[in-house]
């Protein structure tokens, strides 16, 4: 238990969502993650008629403007390893896959799905992960544009004092 500036308690947890974001203890972005993906699945979930909707231009706009929105929320804070970066791009093939449907293959005439390569070349945007690094970019952009007494611009440029 921790008092806060009016000595009213407050427990640590180890886990808790402020602002539609999950923190934790120990500063991992796995949960965070976790939790943008079940919501990308309920997104899609609610507008699955619409992805398979031929009419839509390849709903490409609903992808941009409805389902990566949900999954990007807060993701200038996050600091990627490969193994979320993967879980990312499983992401948007499925998405994908889903938006754009089954090919038909020209030798044997069966349709089957598209591999990752074709995906590539049907979908023009830049993929989840591009997107997250460029956003991290601008927002450290942003902080260093501002004052030196706001914290974050003191974590940004700060150096930790004393011994490790």
């Amino acid at each position: 238990m921790y008092e806060s500036g009016n000595n009213k308690p407050f427990d640590v947890v180890e886990v808790f969502k402020y602002l539609g974001t999950t923190l934790t203890n120990k500063n991992s972005v796995q949960e965070e993650i976790k939790n943008r993906l079940k919501a990308r699945n309920a997104c899609c979930y609610s507008v699955q008629n619409l992805l398979s909707f031929s009419l839509l231009s390849k709903n490409l706009k609903m992808c941009r403007t409805i389902i990566l929105p949900v999954v990007l929320y807060g993701c200038e804070t996050w600091s990627l390893i490969l193994r979320e970066e993967c879980r990312l791009r499983v992401f948007e093939n499925r998405v994908l896959r889903r938006v754009f449907g089954p090919m038909r293959d020209e030798v044997t005439g069966e349709r089957r799905k598209l591999h990752n390569e074709e995906l590539n070349d049907l979908y023009s945007s830049p993929s989840t992960v591009r997107l997250i690094k460029s956003r991290r970019m601008r927002w450290v952009g942003h902080v260093a544009r501002m004052e030196e007494g706001r914290g974050v611009y003191r974590v940004l440029v700060g150096k930790p004092e004393g011994k490790r």
